[in-house]
């Protein structure tokens, strides 16, 4: 079992994100839950997603301890949750972030998911919107397949914007 953490703020689209990630895998052939982590928040406070991907019907339903990948859609959570907690020694870090960072020793990864959204004008009261380009950099790195990723964002979304940025993501994910 492919275990995903997903640390966003809310508003941002962490879990639509998830729901996004556990459709596409769905496409893919996989089985796959998502689901949310978070009380009476609002826009901007952080929030915590979980995702898992399997061959086998899932019958796990609680929250992520020990994930496999973790995706920080937004960088200044770091500043006040450990998002590493729990990872596996042979886990990987998935960072919204235009600049490399050293996540003590686990592979890591930055796409500038912020600029891509801008740059596609996906912005929501104010903020970028981050579900679509990540599942492009997700992509990339062979967790689900971009075909799959196309197909689930077409499932939630009618605006062609959100497909752009996620093929903008996977085209500008460096593995």
């Amino acid at each position: 079992m492919y275990e995903i953490r997903i640390h966003s703020r809310g508003g941002q689209g962490g879990v639509t994100a998830a729901k996004l990630i556990a459709l596409a895998a769905f496409r893919d052939g996989k089985y796959a839950t998502a689901f949310p982590f978070y009380g009476a928040e609002r826009r901007g406070a952080p929030v915590v997603s979980f995702v898992r991907i399997d061959d086998h019907p899932i019958k796990i339903y609680s929250q992520i301890k020990r994930p496999d990948l973790i995706l920080v859609l937004d960088a200044s959570i770091m500043d006040s949750v450990d998002v590493l907690q729990g990872i596996k020694p042979e886990g990987t870090v998935l960072l919204n972030s235009s600049k490399p960072y050293d996540m003590k020793g686990h592979r890591t990864y930055e796409v500038d998911l912020t600029g891509i959204a801008l740059r596609e004008n996906l912005i929501v009261a104010g903020s970028p919107i981050l579900n679509t380009p990540v599942l492009g950099a997700l992509a990339k790195m062979g967790v689900i397949t971009i075909d799959s990723v196309k197909k689930a964002i077409g499932e939630m979304f009618s605006d062609p914007r959100n497909t752009k940025a996620a093929e903008g993501a996977y085209q500008e994910m460096k593995i």
